[in-house]
């Protein structure tokens, strides 16, 4: 598998089992450590501190998280780190494609590492629940618009939206 961050290729000694390939998903092999999230940040050329590592592990390790839980997980591990330190460490995290940010209608934005597949997201129109569902044809069927009115393509961004099984549950 390789491994990318974004569209480029991050260096072979970054550990592949970390972005999370959604063929792959479930599948990890490993428990990532620290010294993984210090490889990633390296091969991206981003320096390594503790609040890029710290706020690399949380979204790893919670999936769609917004800014706020994110705050509240890296202070857990951190202690004393400012809003505006994660703030700028999801910025450079994003910009070097080591995470990918969405942003639901009517949602904060959100976080994940799962940046090296095609996906797509499901959202709870009652409690805000976010899932991934992967791509229904493959190889990013998405990218070939019908009509690209002259723009090159090189992302698509499909949110579906319904019930989750627990609000629907509910709502039977």
């Amino acid at each position: 598998m390789t491994v990318t961050a974004g569209n480029r290729p991050i260096g072979s000694s970054v550990p592949s089992r970390i972005l999370i390939d959604s063929r792959f998903c479930g599948r990890l092999r490993a428990v990532p450590t620290a010294t993984d999230f210090e490889q990633l940040l390296r091969g991206a050329s981003l320096r390594v501190t503790r609040p890029r590592v710290a706020v690399l592990s949380v979204v790893h390790d919670h999936p769609h998280a917004d800014t706020d839980s994110i705050i509240g997980l890296v202070r857990g591990e951190l202690g004393d780190v400012s809003h505006q330190a994660v703030y700028d460490v999801l910025r450079a995290l994003t910009a070097s494609g080591l995470v990918r940010r969405i942003q639901p209608m009517g949602s904060v934005a959100r976080y994940e590492t799962r940046v090296a597949d095609n996906h797509h997201h499901v959202v709870c129109r009652s409690c805000g629940a976010i899932a991934d569902v992967d791509c229904a044809v493959g190889e990013a069927p998405c990218l070939a618009a019908s009509d690209d009115n002259g723009f090159v393509i090189d992302e698509a961004e499909i949110i579906y939206w319904g019930l989750c099984p627990g609000c629907s549950a509910v709502s039977s």
